[in-house]
């Protein structure tokens, strides 16, 4: 563990069992634990801040609706954006969902086609898939590489003038394999289409400056920044946001409301309809304030030493398959010969070692595999060489118990 990072489990109350012993925790890329700062920061606004925003003329209210938007730039300054380009939703995958939903069904029609890659997540899969039934609009994927990476060489023998968008992980949740996002954006420009990341599992795990990326929507959750479930964030760029329609109706995006004709809000409230998440909001800014103290450098450091560590030590166990390409950023797949990811993550949790097993919403890259499942370790800033000597210890005997 890299010494800057040695006192942090300490700041996560989560981090030990019911009964006081060291918890192991390598589930990260599901969802990240949240330090006390963050449980704090609810917990404040939960209780003695409390109260709503946008609407109230009382000072409690205007303290909370200048949290709030303090949150928005909080949020926008971590990954280079503008206040007013950071659209609150309840997660990524509503992100992409509002995506479709608006620019999409705007902008999208019968003969056009979108791009995505074998190794999409189901929220980057099935909003595109309910677009292409409402509008006709036709999906490509792109194949990986050996190492498992998404194929730009081969993007640029499928990518033509009919595709509008190409919609891609910025890093994969199974794989850990970084995409070459310069190249994805320079393919895009090159036929005049749009580019959409996926950056939940980027936006923890390296820094991420939108408006250096030349993509044009970018995606993230808070919980696996640290942060509370229930909020994340779309980024796009202004001129796409002004030309996109409402994805819902309600209080809080609109201008005038008249039963003849109602007008919308500026973005980014006239995607935020209803009550906004105000809490997770400022939690989501107190996660973002916790990552900037230790800084993302430091971080990404932290966790590709612990990536490096577990592979190697993965990798000397005869009956093990290791998955994702050398280099990946924080997550390591891996199966074992005649034992089920289910069951080896069910003795691992007696050993208080918590891994992902199952198809980590991501089927067709489990059938690119050819395997129905697959194990998965995942690092954060919590993480340490005890928790990847605990999972070889936890492995060992699952062998010893298989035989």
């Amino acid at each position: 563990m890299t010494t800057d990072l040695l006192s942090r489990k300490a700041d996560f109350p989560g981090m030990v069992t019911a009964d006081g012993k060291p918890w192991h925790y390598l589930d990260t890329a599901a969802t990240a634990q949240k330090p006390q700062m963050v449980v704090d920061a609810m917990s404040r606004a939960l209780g003695r801040d409390y109260a709503t925003v946008h609407r109230g003329v009382y000072g409690r209210s205007a303290e909370m609706t200048l949290g709030y938007e303090a949150a928005r730039r909080r949020v926008a300054g971590f990954v280079g954006a503008k206040e007013d380009e950071i659209v609150f939703t309840r997660g990524a995958t509503e992100a992409i969902n509002l995506v479709a939903a608006t620019w999409g069904a705007a902008n999208l029609k019968a003969g056009d086609r979108i791009l995505l890659s074998v190794l999409e997540h189901h929220s980057n899969i099935v909003p595109w898939q309910l677009l292409r039934e409402r509008t006709g609009v036709e999906i490509d994927v792109c194949p990986l590489t050996e190492d498992g990476r998404i194929d730009i060489d081969a993007a640029r023998q499928i990518v033509d003038k009919r595709h509008k968008l190409l919609a891609l992980s910025h890093v994969s949740n199974v794989l850990g394999s970084r995409l070459d996002v310069a190249a994805a954006a320079e393919l895009a420009r090159s036929v005049g289409a749009r580019l959409l990341l996926d950056g939940c599992q980027a936006v923890p795990r390296m820094n991420v400056d939108v408006a250096a990326l030349g993509c044009d929507f970018y995606v993230f959750s808070a919980h696996k920044l640290y942060g509370p479930t229930g909020i994340g964030a779309l980024w796009a760029r202004q001129e796409l946001l002004q030309a996109m329609p409402p994805y819902q109706g309600g209080g809080s995006m609109i201008d005038r409301v008249t039963f003849d004709k109602t007008t919308w809000a500026d973005p980014p409230q006239r995607f935020e309809a209803g009550t906004p998440a105000i809490t997770e909001a400022i939690a989501f800014a107190a996660a973002v304030d916790y990552v900037q103290q230790i800084g993302m450098d430091a971080a990404e450091r932290h966790e590709n030493a612990l990536t490096a560590k577990a592979r190697e030590e993965l990798g000397r166990i005869n009956s093990l398959r290791l998955y994702g390409p050398e280099d990946s950023a924080g997550i390591v797949s891996f199966t074992m010969d005649g034992i089920h990811p289910h069951d080896l993550g069910t003795i691992l949790d007696e050993e208080n070692v918590a891994i992902r097993a199952g198809h980590h919403c991501a089927q067709p890259l489990m059938d690119h595999l050819g395997v129905p499942a697959t194990a998965r370790a995942s690092f954060g800033i919590y993480s340490d060489e005890d928790d990847i000597a605990a999972l070889i210890r936890g492995i060992e005997r699952t062998i010893r118990i298989f035989g």
